[in-house]
């Protein structure tokens, strides 16, 4: 029998939340001390008033409907969005329970969530969490504050999910549907899944997106142990692999290295930027990476 969420001993999951956040503390000081409000800032804008047009003005914000009212050029006057949303879509599918480590790829996926809420929270931002498989499972509107990061800790840790597959169109259209200003989106996921296209580049077009992909040595490396029965944990579906035989080995890094060039391909259409965090060493050592380098890239 599963061990849902409500079952489990509510001083164990304020521990286990209680350490991530403390694992976590130095990440989200440096993130927050060397630039991710400053990373994450700037491309919201929001309407402010209008006022007459003097010269020297961008010709651009006229507002024709005003100015064909009044018989007099006004502009629209736009400041920066004080409060940005960060909104983080986990894929929490039967999938993730992969790990050859220590900890799985949902785990990994827990802790880097925990950084980007904390992190947004500490910046004055709002933060939002989507718990996603081949359907919508949790999903905490944004908001601002300390107790929504433990939150969303405490969900992307221990949301309890049937064994379902992956699917990035459900979150990737819900996404786009509920959120009616631009946003910062994190899709936290395996993406070992196909057919979501569609739904990214629209929700890509009106959102900055970035994808955090989670890779664990196995899925792109078969470790040499012999005849093994191997269970897809998403479909059910099972087969006997030969992880002694070297071509085995060899076609499936041979398949990987494909997915990656596919997956590149495809963000890199729809100018979403593709950060992989491996599971072996630290998760959040990359995403500190990126955001070095998407600062520099700003300049």
């Amino acid at each position: 029998m599963k061990t849902t969420t409500s079952e489990l001993d509510t001083a164990e999951i304020l521990s286990s939340v209680k350490r991530v956040q403390l694992r976590t503390r130095k990440a989200v000081t440096d993130m927050v001390a060397g630039g991710f409000a400053s990373v994450f800032r700037g491309s919201g804008m929001e309407f402010e008033e209008v006022r007459e047009y003097v010269p020297g003005d961008d010709v651009r914000a006229i507002d024709w409907n005003v100015t064909a009212r009044t018989g007099r050029p006004y502009i629209k006057k736009f400041v920066e969005e004080r409060e940005q949303t960060v909104m983080l879509a986990h894929d929490i599918s039967a999938s993730t329970r992969l790990g050859s480590n220590r900890r799985t790829v949902r785990q990994s996926a827990a802790e880097l969530a925990a950084v980007l809420a904390f992190s947004a929270t500490q910046s004055g931002d709002r933060a939002g969490y989507l718990g996603f498989t081949d359907e919508l499972e949790l999903e905490l509107p944004p908001r601002s504050g300390n107790r929504q990061a433990f939150r969303i800790i405490r969900e992307a840790l221990y949301r309890d999910t049937e064994d379902a597959a992956t699917d990035l169109t459900v979150a990737c259209d819900h996404l786009s549907h509920v959120l009616k200003r631009r946003s910062y989106i994190f899709l936290l996921s395996d993406f070992l899944t196909e057919g979501y296209e569609r739904s990214l580049g629209v929700l890509a077009r009106r959102h900055d997106v970035v994808a955090l992909r989670l890779v664990d040595a196995l899925h792109h490396e078969l470790p040499s142990v012999g005849m093994v029965r191997w269970r897809d944990p998403e479909t059910g579906r099972e087969m006997m692999v030969d992880t002694g035989s070297s071509k085995v080995r060899q076609a499936m890094r041979q398949h990987a290295e494909e997915r990656t060039v596919a997956l590149r391909t495809l963000l890199g259409k729809h100018r979403v930027d593709l950060v992989d965090i491996p599971l072996g060493g630290s998760v959040v050592d990359p995403l500190v990476g990126y955001l070095k380098m998407r600062e520099r890239r700003r300049r």
